[in-house]
């Protein structure tokens, strides 16, 4: 081995985690056309935007500020199981 081999392998970086998996953008597409999106972009710091179209249906709100939220079974066993004392 050579002293070029080996100056050459220390400058090496190590691959750093993606910003934006696969698996991240199949969601964002998906629920882009579910929403009626008309493009999703990416940016380089991996932000993902997606353009809604005008035409596309707001959500509606909730006008009941007066309602109870109450917590399904599921959380309130977790929520048990987690508290101290």
């Amino acid at each position: 081995m050579n002293a070029l081999n080996v100056t050459l392998r220390r400058k090496v970086m190590p691959r750093r985690p993606a910003k934006v998996t696969q698996a991240d953008l199949a969601r964002a597409i998906r629920a882009a056309k579910e929403a009626g999106a008309s493009a999703v972009s990416v940016d380089a710091d991996g932000v993902i935007r997606i353009a809604l179209t005008s035409s596309a249906v707001p959500t509606k709100l909730t006008t009941g500020l007066d309602e109870i939220w109450v917590p399904s079974e599921a959380l309130q066993r977790y929520l048990k199981r987690t508290e101290s004392g």
